[in-house]
């Protein structure tokens, strides 16, 4: 049982901001190429680039419409994944949400662990009505995890995004609605 020890935490995983130290962690997902189609990289990243981005991730999610958190074992304080909120829309209060996980700590439930403290952070601190997620058809361990942190899939983009194949595949748009929130 996953016992929650603050908006940001549970018994195993901490979700917390960006440090200089995290440069290198940063600089090797950025600029894995095999992970570019699924996020919207289409150029490798400087450490110069990704040293100014960390230096500016104090920005609040306000300011920036984004928010990326580390995601680490609490007791090794060892970083395993990124999460992060972006697209943040304070008007309608939504996000879309993404993360990654290192490939040795994958199937070991902690991308679910990581992505229920953000969902949980998203509605009870930011007071967001939902959550959402682009998925690609072929990342079917992502889309597992999202339905396990109760995503639901409402639409299909059909050949949405180039692959490293060079062949287009539908992307999933799954939600998480705060049904407890009344507006």
């Amino acid at each position: 049982m996953t016992k929650r020890t603050g908006y940001l935490e549970d018994d195993q995983v901490r979700l917390r901001a960006l440090e200089p130290e995290d440069l290198e962690f940063l600089y090797n997902c950025e600029n894995d190429s095999s992970l570019w189609e699924f996020g919207s990289t289409l150029a490798p990243f400087s450490r110069y680039i990704l040293r100014e981005y960390i230096e500016n991730s104090h920005q609040s999610l306000y300011e920036s419409r984004q928010l990326r958190l580390i995601l680490e074992l609490r007791e090794a304080r060892e970083t395993i994944g990124l999460l992060d909120l972006f697209d943040f829309d304070p008007h309608n209060r939504r996000a879309a949400c993404g993360i990654l996980v290192a490939q040795a700590y994958q199937g070991k439930g902690f991308g679910s662990r990581g992505m229920a403290l953000l969902v949980d952070y998203a509605f009870s601190f930011l007071g967001l009505r939902q959550v959402y997620v682009h998925i690609p058809a072929h990342n079917i361990a992502c889309l597992h995890l999202c339905e396990h942190c109760g995503f639901e899939r409402t639409a299909v983009l059909k050949d949405w995004v180039v692959t490293g194949n060079r062949h287009y595949t539908d992307v999933y748009v799954l939600q998480r609605i705060n049904s407890s929130m009344d507006l």
